[in-house]
């Protein structure tokens, strides 16, 4: 199953629970949440205040993607404020095994997350205790982004060692997905899709929700 992930950091904020669940109606099955600590990338956006709030008018799951350093200190916050799923980056963390259970252990399924520029291999200690494995089309810190086709190759070696190894993590990718290279994305193996500017950038959310699946379901037909 393919499934869309509205990112907010796209979102108008005075705006937000009414456009993220414009969102959900139109197909969107998961809320991909940007957290950035002007450290480990060069942006600013939102706390677990925000987290709360947002938990409180949407029913959806929560994906809470850690773009920070030293995500163990705020893994329990996020947790504590309503996130369902949180991802970490491998780059940033000196004890990825540490860090992954300490997500399972305050309830919330666990992801690790790799830059345009760090090799699948460097995942392949941790691949059978994740649930979903986030590969980052962008460098990440700032939306609207172009696309880096490269990233893809990465997504096939994650799809071969799945099989290989018998787990059963996701495929997830964030970073330029549109519905020009959507179709891609999901061809080469990814599952679940992040989009925040083709969703929220201009239009109705909805309607730009059900065109990428749309799009991406069409992809599924000629997979290879």
């Amino acid at each position: 199953m393919i499934e869309l992930a509205p990112s907010i950091l796209s979102a108008d904020f005075a705006r937000l629970a009414e456009q993220v669940e414009a969102a959900i109606q139109g197909g969107g099955t998961v809320v991909h949440f940007d957290v950035m600590d002007g450290h480990f990338v060069p942006n600013i956006t939102i706390g677990p205040p925000v987290l709360k709030s947002l938990r409180k008018a949407v029913k959806a799951p929560i994906d809470c993607h850690l773009m920070i350093e030293n995500p163990d200190a705020y893994i329990p916050a996020f947790a504590d404020a309503g996130a369902n799923w949180i991802s970490v980056h491998q780059e940033a963390c000196l004890h990825l095994d540490r860090t992954l259970h300490l997500i399972r252990d305050h309830g919330c399924r666990a992801g690790v997350v790799i830059n345009p520029a760090t090799p699948v291999e460097t995942l392949s200690e941790v691949l059978d205790i994740v649930d979903y494995v986030l590969v980052m089309s962008v460098n990440p810190g700032f939306g609207a982004q172009p696309f880096i086709p490269a990233t893809l190759h990465k997504v096939r070696k994650l799809v071969a060692l799945r099989n290989q190894g018998g787990t059963n993590f996701r495929i997830e990718i964030d970073g330029g997905m549109a519905l020009d290279t959507i179709g891609e994305a999901i061809r080469a193996g990814v599952e679940i899709v992040v989009a925040g500017n083709a969703v929220f950038g201009k239009g109705d959310p909805a309607e730009n929700a059900r065109e990428l699946l749309k799009a991406a379901n069409s992809a599924t037909l000629v997979k290879v």
